[in-house]
């Protein structure tokens, strides 16, 4: 799919990268000036690739203040899919093959293999959590999930893992073990207990891991 225009393009993947944004915010990424991300903006929104809120999809609601609130441009799923690898389809193929040929337990097998080897990425880990927490953001990105850390409003007791954007969505989608399998791997390279809270996969704006700052149990 083509978008509409260069500028417009270059909006999309700064929202694919660096997650949400208000057009100062992304005016202030790209180098551009407001008016012309508005411009992008308004041609991606109307293409049916980006969506705007009073709000990001993760971390806290923004403090309230006078004036009409400035909009969070998030990408919709037809615009990550616009900028998503190719791939996905023969991953999806392929599982389907996996599942004919050795049913649950073969795409079990497979996720679980998976969701290792990307952990495997992360040795060694940083010896804090939130040290840790951030090296695993690095990590996910470098694999193409486009991975921030976001504070919560809890008194700093645990922040969110957010991947904006996953290579397997759709393939996800149709087999919800890669994202369980994904997840069990991420506590077991933090050592601890981790919870995801929305996937791109079930259709949310974002996948979203909270992962508590506690002393983390030794890795082997």
């Amino acid at each position: 799919m083509k978008f509409p225009g260069e500028a417009a393009e270059r909006v999309a993947r700064s929202l694919l990268a660096e997650g949400p944004g208000t057009p100062v915010q992304l005016a202030a990424r790209l180098g551009l000036s407001t008016a012309a991300i508005r411009k992008s903006l308004a041609a991606l929104q109307a293409d049916g690739l980006v969506s705007a809120s009073e709000r990001a999809p993760y971390g806290p609601a923004p403090a309230k203040r006078r004036g009409r609130p400035s909009h969070v441009f998030s990408l919709t799923p037809r615009g990550r899919t616009a900028l998503n690898q190719d791939y996905d389809d023969l991953a999806i193929e392929a599982l389907r093959f996996v599942a004919q040929a050795q049913g649950p337990e073969g795409i079990e097998a497979f996720a679980a293999q998976r969701a290792h080897s990307l952990m495997q990425q992360l040795q060694p880990i940083a010896d804090t959590t939130e040290a840790a927490v951030h090296q695993l953001a690095g990590a996910l990105t470098a694999a193409g999930y486009a991975a921030t850390v976001e504070q919560m409003s809890d008194g700093g007791l645990a922040v969110q893992l957010c991947q904006h954007h996953c290579p397997i969505v759709d393939a996800a989608a149709e087999f919800p073990v890669l994202c369980e399998a994904e997840t069990h791997a991420l506590g077991e390279a933090l050592g601890m207990h981790v919870t995801r809270l929305a996937t791109l996969a079930h259709g949310d704006g974002v996948c979203t891991t909270v992962i508590p700052l506690v002393q983390r149990k030794a890795l082997a």
